[in-house]
């Protein structure tokens, strides 16, 4: 099979979530996380995992269709954590502590504008480790390699945590998606890209088998400058990078 671009297997599915009216608000789709029809039904297959139930705590993208992840994990006891758009604070992670939350406000702390209003900013540095990330994705196989809407921020800040040790071996990768999100279609898998360990959309339950390595911390000789001069915890790693020479 031909391997095809990043880019050219977001438009195949952003385009087909919109023919199939498989998405829903915010529109358009393209450019973004997709949300999707059927979250929900992604979620409690999610919920019924030992690796969930178990988890205490948890990393989640901000994007709208894991939003009712978000809830249910403050719903199930579980702390959140959010990453701030573009890392560009200081204190770049919101902790959503469902013991500080009432819980008539989870469905609203769990939104984007919520978690503004009911975290709790913190460095990486103030985080205990993570029993479970969740993964926002455009386009997942079968084997868990993923692609994100093309940012980059979900790996860097994979690679933060684990060089901050906040991620292990033990750490659980998952992701939740439309069917339509899972597609057949090979790309290059790069360095930094992180595998995940089950998709599940709102008719499936995929364990990946046979998943390329993780990244085992921030890749410095692949980081964009302009993240590097950006995002300020980089200045508190150290890495072999030219640039910080």
């Amino acid at each position: 099979m031909t391997r095809k671009t990043k880019q050219s297997v977001r438009q195949a599915v952003w385009s087909e979530m919109t023919r199939e009216k498989a998405a829903r608000f915010p529109f358009p789709i393209k450019g973004r996380i997709p949300n999707f029809k059927g979250a929900e039904a992604a979620v409690e297959r999610l919920r019924t995992l030992t690796c969930y139930q178990k988890a205490k705590t948890l990393k989640c993208n901000p994007d709208s269709p894991q939003r009712p992840l978000r809830q249910a994990a403050l719903e199930d006891g579980k702390t959140v954590f959010m990453a701030v758009p573009r890392l560009r604070k200081e204190q770049c992670f919101l902790k959503l502590d469902p013991a500080k939350i009432d819980p008539r406000n989870f469905k609203k702390a769990a939104s984007i504008s919520g978690s503004e209003q009911f975290g709790q900013p913190v460095t990486p540095q103030e985080m205990p480790a993570i029993d479970l990330i969740s993964a926002g994705s455009v386009a997942v196989r079968r084997n868990g390699t993923r692609i994100g809407k093309g940012g980059g921020y979900s790996d860097l800040e994979f690679g933060i945590a684990t060089d901050l040790k906040l991620i292990t071996k033990k750490t659980v990768i998952v992701t939740t998606v439309h069917d339509l999100q899972v597609v057949d279609a090979e790309w290059e898998v790069m360095p930094y890209d992180i595998p995940l360990d089950w998709i599940l959309t709102p008719t499936q339950s995929i364990e990946c088998k046979n998943k390329h390595a993780r990244p085992q911390g921030v890749l410095w000789d692949h980081l964009d400058p302009a993240m590097q001069r950006d995002i300020p915890i980089l200045e508190r790693l150290v890495g072999p990078s030219p640039q910080r020479e």
